[in-house]
């Protein structure tokens, strides 16, 4: 490693665990029941997280895309309907509405924030247009007011891709608390994780029950003869995943205070580089937690952006490139593809395709650090943009 990879080789690590996941994993393990029909780490995490959110009820799943795909499916989703989804997004959002047979409608993104364009998505509103999905990116809320509105009038209903939000608020108000489903992802990166993971919130006890059965093929809890009384397919998380989640979500509010401190510092330090412009934050996102740390240098070719990646990489920092736009990866062609072409889309998606090639990322643990460590972030990324 060489002398600037060393410098943020002390950088907190992720994921951060430590007795309290290990105290669960053995709780879970001596139930001697491993799977949600038989043990209660299952149904307590579901109603910690619910509470925490301010859910009516949470149902836990295997993972974020399934979770994505049930919500969807309890909205309605399905083959001859339409999802919109924000052009810029990781591709689980298009593809969970895509494996129910419905056709993924890509739109633009705002510049500043990320998150679905209100006025792209208002134009993209067909009659067969099934479920709005506003994507939290980075943490940081889509403009639910006005998608709100949008949805009451139109009469489609929300979806909300929270895969980064957890914590967050909206003018004070949880994920769970915004009158409109939700799904949330525990993969590896995500600001909870158990490796794996996902969960729903639902704010009514009917949605919630359709889904309990689609998430277990069909299924009761209380079914012993086998009747199956929808369809579905086996979403059920495990023991052992709900008892680390359990002690995340304990150690959530903390990490999230602490990347609320160091997120204004680093954006701002980011902002007095020249060419470098980091992602807005609405005043009405009243809590942001900072799943990742974006900022876009405009102008740029998206290949020396892939090279000032891979340089801050070399500095020992956990820098990423922006996802790509999700129509310019082959497996959104794959099943249940608009009419239009690449091209065609890329054209109603201005925004998406120049930060498709201009933004870069960095992970959520870069703002755990130290307050130093937020000044010598920044540095580096200025030395390699300066260079670029």
């Amino acid at each position: 490693m060489n002398d600037r990879a060393q410098k943020f080789s002390d950088l907190p690590q992720w994921p951060q665990f430590g007795d309290e996941e290990r105290t669960g994993l053995v709780r879970a393990l001596d139930q001697g029941q491993w799977w949600r029909m038989g043990g209660s780490e299952v149904d307590s995490f579901e109603r910690e997280f619910a509470e925490h959110h301010g859910a009516v009820r949470a149902l836990a799943v295997t993972n974020g895309t399934h979770a994505l795909e049930l919500a969807l499916q309890v909205a309605g989703v399905g083959p001859g309907t339409e999802v919109i989804v924000p052009a810029f997004t990781f591709i689980s959002s298009s593809q969970a509405a895509q494996r129910l047979g419905a056709v993924a409608v890509p739109v633009d993104v705002d510049p500043d924030t990320y998150c679905i364009d209100v006025a792209a998505t208002k134009a993209a509103l067909t009659p067969r247009t099934r479920a709005i999905m506003p994507v939290h990116m980075a943490g940081h809320f889509a403009d639910m007011d006005a998608l709100a509105k949008l949805s009451a009038d139109s009469g489609v209903p929300l979806v909300q891709d929270a895969a980064h939000a957890h914590g967050a608020q909206w003018q004070g108000q949880k994920v769970g608390e915004l009158g409109s489903i939700a799904a949330f992802s525990f993969q590896n990166g995500k600001l909870m994780t158990a490796g794996e993971g996902g969960a729903v919130l639902f704010p009514d006890e009917a949605s919630y029950q359709e889904a309990f059965l689609r998430h277990s093929c069909g299924r009761s809890r209380t079914d012993r003869k086998y009747f199956h009384e929808t369809s579905g397919s086996n979403f059920r998380m495990n023991e052992f995943s709900a008892s680390v989640l359990r002690a995340q979500l304990a150690r959530l509010d903390g990490q999230v205070a602490t990347r609320e401190e160091r997120a204004p510092l680093l954006a701002r330090l980011l902002a007095e580089i020249p060419g470098v412009v980091p992602q807005t934050m609405d005043p009405r996102c009243t809590v942001n937690p900072h799943y990742m740390s974006m900022f876009r240098i405009p102008g740029i070719a998206e290949e020396k952006r892939n090279e000032l990646v891979d340089q801050l990489v070399a500095r020992g920092l956990p820098a990423f490139i922006a996802f790509r736009a999700i129509y310019r990866s082959d497996g959104f062609w794959e099943t249940a593809a608009p009419a239009e072409t690449v091209d065609e889309l890329a054209a109603r998606c201005p925004v998406t395709e120049a930060i498709n090639a201009d933004c870069v990322w960095l992970h959520h643990r870069t703002l755990l650090g130290t307050e130093q460590q937020m000044y010598e972030i920044a540095a580096a990324v200025a030395d390699v943009v300066t260079r670029a």
